[in-house]
C-alpha cells in the first residue's frame, strides 16, 4: 500500500487507496510506459485486458514488473493462474468469476478483490471471504455507455452493507474524490482518469492529492475531538 500520513497535531491518518486499472485502449507497451510514470502515486494497478489471452496476460504482466511496478501492487483481473504465475499480489474477481471462497483455496496468499453493483452484494461478497470489493459505477461513464450511475446515496448505502473495504469507481475525478471518500469508501479506482490524460503522471498526482486533502479534512473534523477548525 502507498503508505503515507496525514498529521496534525498529533493526529494520523493514513491516506485512502488508489487503485489505476488499465482500459484496454492501451497495448501493453503503452500501458507498462504509463504504469512505471505513475506507480508511486498510485497503491494497486489492475491489467483489466479481457480481450488477452492467459500467455499474453501473462506477458503484460511480466512488462509491467520489468517497467518498476513492485509486485505487491500488481492486481490481475479474473485469472487467478495468470496471478500466480507473475507473482501478483492480487485478483479482481468479476460476477463470471470463481467465488471469493473457492479462490481463496486455491491461492489463499492473493488478496482478493470482488466488483459489485449493489449494497447487497457489496454485503455477500465480504461473507464469501473477498478482501475488498470495487463498487461502482458511482456517477456516469463513458466506459458504461447508457447505464445508469449508482449515485452517492447507494454509494454510502453499501458502505454501510459491506463488512470490508470498498473501493468505489466510475466517473471519479480529482474533484470529486472529496465527497466520495466522504462517504466512507475505502479507496477509488480510476480508469480513463489517468489513462486517457494527456498527462498521466500529472493526473495521478491530482489524484494525489484529493485524497491526501479528504485525509486532512478528515482529521480536522474528527467527531472524536469534538473540535471543528
Amino acid at each position: 500500500m502507498y503508505f503515507q500520513e496525514c498529521r496534525i497535531e498529533g493526529k494520523v491518518k493514513v491516506l485512502k487507496e488508489i487503485h489505476l486499472i488499465s482500459d484496454g485502449r492501451l497495448n501493453p507497451e503503452q500501458f507498462a510506459g504509463l504504469a512505471a510514470a505513475v506507480h508511486t502515486m498510485v497503491d494497486y494497478i489492475h491489467l483489466r485486458e479481457k480481450a488477452l489471452s492467459a500467455l499474453e496476460l501473462l506477458a503484460a504482466a511480466e512488462r509491467l514488473l520489468q517497467a518498476g511496478v513492485p509486485p505487491s501492487k500488481l492486481v490481475i483481473n479474473d485469472r487467478i493462474d495468470v496471478a500466480l504465475a507473475a507473482g501478483a499480489a492480487g485478483v479482481q474477481l468479476a460476477w463470471h468469476s470463481l467465488p471469493p471462497a473457492k479462490a481463496s483455496g486455491i491461492a489463499p496468499g492473493l488478496r482478493l478483490g470482488r466488483s459489485v453493483h449493489s449494497p447487497e452484494e457489496a454485503a455477500r461478497a465480504g461473507q464469501q471471504g473477498a478482501d475488498f470489493c470495487l463498487y461502482g459505477h458511482v456517477f456516469p461513464t463513458a466506459c458504461k455507455p447508457g447505464q445508469r450511475e449508482r449515485g452517492l446515496e447507494q454509494l454510502e448505502v453499501a458502505v454501510r452493507s459491506s463488512s470490508i473495504p470498498l473501493i468505489a469507481i466510475g466517473g471519479i475525478t480529482p474533484g470529486n474524490t472529496g465527497i466520495v471518500l466522504s462517504k466512507g469508501a475505502a479507496g477509488i479506482a480510476v480508469m480513463s482518469g489517468i489513462c486517457g490524460a494527456t498527462d498521466p503522471a500529472g493526473a495521478a498526482e491530482a489524484y494525489r492529492s484529493s485524497v491526501q486533502a479528504a485525509a486532512y479534512a478528515e482529521v480536522l473534523n474528527d467527531p472524536h475531538t469534538g473540535q471543528r477548525r
